[in-house]
């Protein structure tokens, strides 16, 4: 037990000191690289502590090891920017110009629903709003909004405040969402004559659609897409 306890003071107080060096930078950057990293200095200490055959040196070496490999990775891809993208990726731009680029969600395994889930992070409820998003390396998604949508507020014209609803997606990627259909008091073939109101023939053709209370239908044809 006493042997247990003193391996564990000591490789947290390792670990510790090895993200101290590593610095606050790289505590946020879940990048594969570093999520690699972290399970492996997890196992290292985790397997060590637990297994009797293990010495105390073994558990410092290992930790000490490991963390020094990280940090001059760290300063080797902060001296050599090119290595940079092999280590820790490239950001993604999977909205360009208000239009979802289908090419780079395939590539970064990411699909409708999560890209609305990111965005809703960013404060975000509707991709109508969005002049450009970019998936970052730690998958976080920044935002760039359209233009119209940093015109003065009704608060700042002094005007009376006016109820605020949520997006609700119809369609995605050609398929219908009949829950979302059924609260917005929409039937199927309502849907399908909005569509043709928008020049779409099929639900199949269509990428996204959403209905915003005030503001109608928004539809992004799939022939659209990159």
């Amino acid at each position: 037990m006493v042997h247990l306890t003193i391996e564990l003071i000591v490789g947290f107080i390792v670990l510790f000191l090895v993200t101290k060096i590593l610095g606050k930078v790289q505590l946020t950057k879940i990048t594969p690289f570093y999520f690699v990293s972290s399970i492996v200095l997890g196992e290292l200490l985790g397997n060590a502590v637990y297994d009797k055959e293990v010495g105390l040196l073994f558990v410092l070496y290992a930790i000490i090891l490991w963390g020094l490999m990280i940090f001059i990775l760290a300063k080797v891809s902060q001296k050599f920017p090119k290595t940079r993208s092999f280590l820790e990726g490239k950001p993604s731009i999977v909205i360009r110009n208000g239009i979802v680029d289908r090419k780079e969600l395939k590539k970064n395994k990411l699909d409708l629903n999560e890209l609305q889930n990111l965005l809703r992070h960013q404060n975000v409820f509707s991709i109508r709003q969005v002049a450009y998003a970019i998936l970052e390396t730690n998958g976080q998604v920044t935002v760039l909004k359209q233009w119209n949508d940093s015109t003065p507020t009704r608060a700042d014209l002094n005007l009376p405040p006016q109820p605020v609803y949520l997006p609700v997606t119809l369609v995605i990627d050609g398929e219908i969402l009949l829950d979302n259909l059924r609260e917005i008091g929409w039937t199927e073939e309502r849907l399908q004559s909005e569509l043709q109101a928008h020049g779409v023939g099929k639900t199949e053709e269509v990428f996204l659609a959403e209905w915003l209370e005030g503001d109608g239908l928004h539809v992004v044809p799939r022939e659209t897409q990159s």
